[in-house]
């Protein structure tokens, strides 16, 4: 299970950057997770447990790169007379010196021949023999054997989260299966009793629940195994049992809001109760208020109550955190300089994150535009404008990063 370091969760009473944020998670919290073996094929987006390293070499063998003619170089200029056809999955014929062979693309080469004239540039003779373009390079067209990939070369490194490119390059190796990390148990509830399910009346001053289902799709992504527990009650009692039963058998509990002070706030008190909490004040906005606890073996985390709060706190601060306690390489999503359409002012102190939509200027490259609106934001946007803690102006024209929510 994972392990806190230090005196618990504390990191002070200061608003934290992301920077810190993300180094105190790195530091206090390991992978949990044990190791299984899964077949290849149902591998995608699994976690790989160990380094991976060639057992072959890719190519397995000299062989063409395209459709043409293969020959020593040593014979050119030519013409020469052909001495077969080799095609792909089939052995080639040994080729007597000062001869050539046609051959087809991923056929092996014959053993000596050293180079192929692609079979555009060469002309059948009347008399079967081929011309050849007397220039060709040495190697032309040639695939080795080990160019690729070279035998005990380091493929894919443990932690890594697996791609379609991965998947094939597992199987060109010959692996049938992979030692993966076992998905992280994840937890996840809402408390409240203004809160209804999708599909149930909630009249006034009742609301339905959106921040459980968009933490459960956010999770999926993650590939991560969720238990969803539902809404819960604002009753003491019940938060208390079920979040001790949840903890004994989830890596992970996760939830979002419920967190203040208030006298039907009862999160708070059953983690503190069970466990420990310690609230860390992020200098991003949205997303100020995170709670970080454990109750038992399980880590527990509190996002904030705000939809577009819950999004942006997961993204930079709770996916890193299930990537370490995943086993997986914790990696920070690529931005992206946009040129934006429009101006804004903010505090300095805090990291803002507003959500855009891009569109085209004149010149083809791409513009921000702001969007507005706490559920439509999330859904219409292209990515959010990360403005740093020390700029406080933003001007039509300028430039900034943008973090890709697709």
């Amino acid at each position: 299970m994972s392990e806190a370091r230090g005196s618990c969760f504390e990191a002070g009473s200061n608003l934290l950057r992301l920077e810190k944020v993300l180094a105190l998670v790195n530091d206090r919290f390991d992978a949990v997770t044990g190791e299984e073996r899964v077949p290849l094929a149902v591998s995608l987006g699994r976690v790989l447990a160990a380094d991976l390293r060639a057992v072959a070499d890719l190519p397995g063998f000299d062989n063409s790169a395209m459709d043409g003619y293969a020959l020593r170089h040593a014979d050119l200029p030519g013409p020469l007379p052909l001495a077969g056809q080799v095609a792909a999955g089939h052995r080639p014929p040994l080729v007597p010196p000062g001869h050539a062979v046609r051959i087809l693309t991923g056929a092996m080469l014959p053993a000596g021949l050293d180079s192929v004239a692609i079979q555009e540039e060469v002309h059948l003779l009347p008399d079967g023999r081929v011309d050849l373009p007397p220039d060709l390079p040495l190697g032309a067209n040639c695939r080795r054997a080990g160019q690729d990939v070279a035998l005990g070369a380091l493929l894919l490194p443990a932690g890594r989260t697996l791609r379609p490119a991965d998947i094939a390059l597992a199987a060109a190796q010959g692996w049938d299966s992979l030692p993966v990390r076992r998905p992280l148990r994840v937890a996840l509830f809402s408390t409240g009793d203004e809160l209804r399910e999708p599909g149930e009346p909630a009249a006034p001053p009742a609301i339905h629940d959106s921040n459980r289902y968009l933490l459960r799709a956010l999770l999926a992504r993650q590939g991560c195994a969720v238990t969803d527990l539902g809404i819960l009650a604002d009753d003491a009692t019940l938060i208390r049992r079920v979040l001790a039963q949840a903890a004994e058998n989830h890596d992970l509990v996760l939830t979002s809001g419920g967190m203040s002070v208030g006298d039907a706030d009862h999160v708070r008190p059953a983690v503190e109760a069970l466990g420990a909490l310690s609230f860390w004040k992020l200098a991003i906005k949205p997303g100020k208020p995170l709670a970080l606890g454990r109750i038992g073996g399980a880590v527990f985390c509190g996002l904030p109550g705000n939809p577009s709060a819950v999004l942006v706190t997961f993204l930079l601060v709770a996916r890193p955190l299930i990537q370490r306690l995943s086993g997986a390489r914790v990696e920070n999503p690529p931005r992206f300089a946009v040129r934006v359409g429009f101006a804004h002012v903010k505090k300095a102190g805090r990291r803002e994150f507003l959500p855009v939509r891009l569109g085209q200027g004149a010149d083809g490259s791409s513009i921000a535009q702001p969007l507005t609106g706490m559920f439509t934001g999330m859904v219409q946007a292209d990515g959010l404008l990360e403005l740093a803690e020390e700029r406080e102006h933003l001007a039509a024209g300028d430039l900034a990063p943008l973090l890709p929510l697709t």
